[in-house]
């Protein structure tokens, strides 16, 4: 399946966090972490004309925007570029 977004979407491929501890040394289940910013990769750029980022891109996400779409085993969210954060740079 190959997806294309419209308008002024963006299709970001979510990246898995790492698993986090506390200073223990004890595993956090997912219920019990933090909802916080969501990590990705732009994957396709929508119809619109300007966009801030390009395919390729590490950005931070709002937690509740965009839709959760599944291909394969991945998860991507389709998401409004209102809903960006900020560009991560490594």
């Amino acid at each position: 399946m190959k997806v294309k977004p419209l308008g002024n979407r963006v299709l970001v491929k979510k990246l898995e966090e790492e698993e986090r501890r506390t200073p223990g040394g004890i595993v956090l289940p997912e219920s019990v972490k933090d909802e916080k910013a969501i990590k990705g990769e732009v994957v396709a750029l929508g119809t619109s004309e300007k966009f801030e980022v390009k395919e390729g891109d590490k950005i931070l996400i709002s937690a509740y925007s965009g839709t959760e779409i599944r291909m394969g085993e991945e998860k991507y969210l389709l998401v409004k570029t209102t809903d960006i954060l900020a560009i991560v740079e490594e």
